[in-house]
C-alpha cells in the first residue's frame, strides 16, 4: 500500500505532520479524522500532482461547457435515485453528443470495472475532467454525498461558463465597431482620398499650393497604396499577433500581460473582480464539498485565469499549509477588497466559510456583469467620435483647399 505525507489540525489548532499507510488518498483522509485529525492537506510520497485545466483532447475536438454540466446534472441525478455509478455512466455515455466526453467515458467505466474509484478513474482525463472537477468528486465519495456534490459542481460549473459568456459576449459588439472603424479607414485612404487628390491637385495646378493637412493626408495615402507596405501589412501583422500570442502563453509571458491588464484603467476591474468571482465561487464549491483548505486554495488558484493573482494565491498557499488564517494572508494581497477578507474572517470563526464566500461569488459577478455593461456603453460613443473624427479630417482636408480657391479666386 501507498506512503502519504500529512499536515494536518489537531483540536487545540496546533498542526501536525506526519506520514501514513493507507490504500489510496480516500482511506487515508479517513483514518486521519477518525483520530480527530482535520486534514489541511494530503500527497502520495513520490507520486506527482496531476494539473489539466482545459478541457480539450488532442485530435478528439471540444468537450463544450454545456456537455459537462448536462452530464453532471444527469449523473448527479441518477446517483441520488439509487442507479448503480456504473450502469449510470453507461447509460450517460451512450446517449452524449460529445464524441470526446463519449471517448473518456467509455475509458472511465473500464477503469471502475477494473476496480478504480470514480475520482481516481476521472483524474486519468485531466484535459475533460478539471483538478476542481476530481476533487470534488473525491471529496463526494469520502463524505458519502456524491450526488449533492455533483449537484454543487454542475451549479459552479454553470455560473463559471455565463460568466465567461457575459465578458465574451460583451467583447464582441466592439470588436465589430474597431472592425468596421479599421477597414473603414483603409477604404477611404486607399480608393476615396487618392481620386479627390487627383482632383485637389488639378484645381490648384498653378495657381496656390495644397494646405500642410491636405498634403499630409495624400502622402499617407500614398503610402498606403504601395505594394510594399500591403506586403508589410500582409506578412507582419500576422507574425507579430502569432509571436505575441506564443509570448503570453509562457510563462514570464502570462504573468506579465496579466500584470499589464491589472494595470490598464478601464480593464483592471473588470479583470480583477472576474478573478475574485471565480475564486470566490470555485474555493466555496471545494470547501463546501470536503476538500481540505490547503488543496482548494491550490486548485482554485491553477483555474482562477490571471497569473498574478494565481501566485499570490499559491503564496497564501505556503502561509496556510505554516499555520496561518486564509483571510490574514488574503489581507496582504493587492487585489482582494477588504470586504472579501472579512467576510471570509467571518466564514473562519463560524465555520461557514463556504456559504459566506458564495455570497461574495454572487455579488461579484453582478460586479463584473455592471462593469462590463458600462464599458460596452462607453465603447460605443468613443468609436463613434473615432469615425467621425476620421471622416472629419478627409473633410476639412478636402473642402479647406476648395474654400481657399473660391475665396482668393
Amino acid at each position: 500500500m501507498p506512503d502519504f505525507e500529512y499536515t494536518a489540525h489537531l483540536k487545540t489548532g496546533q498542526l501536525q505532520k506526519g506520514t501514513i499507510t493507507a490504500r489510496d488518498r480516500n482511506a487515508a483522509m479517513t483514518a486521519l479524522r477518525e483520530n480527530q485529525l482535520l486534514p489541511i492537506i494530503i500527497r502520495e510520497i513520490g507520486k506527482k500532482k496531476g494539473l489539466g485545466m482545459e478541457i480539450n483532447l488532442p485530435g478528439g475536438g471540444k468537450v463544450k461547457p454545456k456537455s459537462l454540466v448536462i452530464f453532471t446534472r444527469q449523473l448527479s441525478t441518477m446517483v441520488s435515485a439509487g442507479v448503480p455509478l456504473l450502469r449510470s455512466l453507461t447509460l450517460l455515455r451512450d446517449q452524449t453528443d460529445s464524441l470526446p466526453l463519449r471517448k473518456a467515458l467509455a475509458a472511465v467505466t473500464d477503469d471502475i470495472q477494473g476496480g478504480d474509484n470514480l475520482s481516481d478513474a476521472l483524474a486519468k482525463h485531466p484535459k475533460v475532467f478539471s483538478p476542481i472537477y476530481v476533487n470534488m468528486v473525491r471529496a463526494g465519495e469520502t463524505g458519502g454525498i456524491l450526488d449533492k456534490v455533483l449537484d454543487r459542481l454542475a451549479v459552479q460549473q454553470e455560473k463559471d461558463s455565463a460568466l465567461r459568456g457575459k465578458i465574451h459576449g460583451a467583447m464582441i459588439y466592439p470588436a465589430v465597431i474597431f472592425s468596421v472603424v479599421i477597414l473603414a479607414f483603409f477604404v477611404l485612404m486607399t480608393f476615396i482620398v487618392p481620386k479627390i487628390g487627383a482632383i485637389m491637385t488639378s484645381l490648384t495646378a498653378g495657381k496656390a499650393q495644397l494646405p500642410v493637412y491636405t498634403r499630409a493626408l495624400l502622402s499617407i495615402s500614398h503610402t498606403m497604396r504601395q505594394p510594399l507596405f500591403l506586403i508589410g501589412v500582409v506578412i507582419l501583422l500576422p507574425a507579430i499577433i502569432i509571436s505575441f500570442r506564443r509570448y503570453i502563453k509562457t510563462k514570464r509571458g502570462r504573468y506579465v500581460w496579466h500584470s499589464f491588464l491589472l494595470r490598464v484603467p478601464a480593464v483592471k476591474n473588470i479583470v480583477a473582480k472576474t478573478a475574485i468571482a471565480r475564486f470566490a465561487r470555485i474555493f466555496a464549491s471545494l470547501m463546501g464539498a470536503g476538500v481540505s483548505i490547503v488543496e482548494s486554495i491550490n486548485t482554485t488558484a491553477e483555474a482562477i485565469g490571471n497569473a498574478v493573482i494565481e501566485r499570490e494565491l499559491q503564496a497564501c498557499s505556503k502561509a496556510v499549509q505554516a499555520g496561518s488564517q486564509l483571510s490574514t494572508e488574503l489581507g496582504k494581497s493587492k487585489h482582494f477588497p477588504a470586504i472579501v477578507v472579512q467576510m471570509l474572517a467571518v466564514g473562519e470563526e463560524t465555520g461557514q466559510s463556504d456559504t459566506i464566500i458564495l455570497k461574495v461569488a454572487d455579488f461579484y459577478e453582478e460586479e463584473v456583469d455592471s462593469a462590463v455593461s458600462a464599458i460596452s456603453s462607453i465603447i460605443e460613443p468613443v468609436m463613434i467620435v473615432i469615425l467621425g473624427g476620421m471622416v472629419g479630417i478627409i473633410a476639412i482636408s478636402v473642402y479647406g483647399p476648395i474654400i481657399k480657391l473660391s475665396s482668393t479666386g
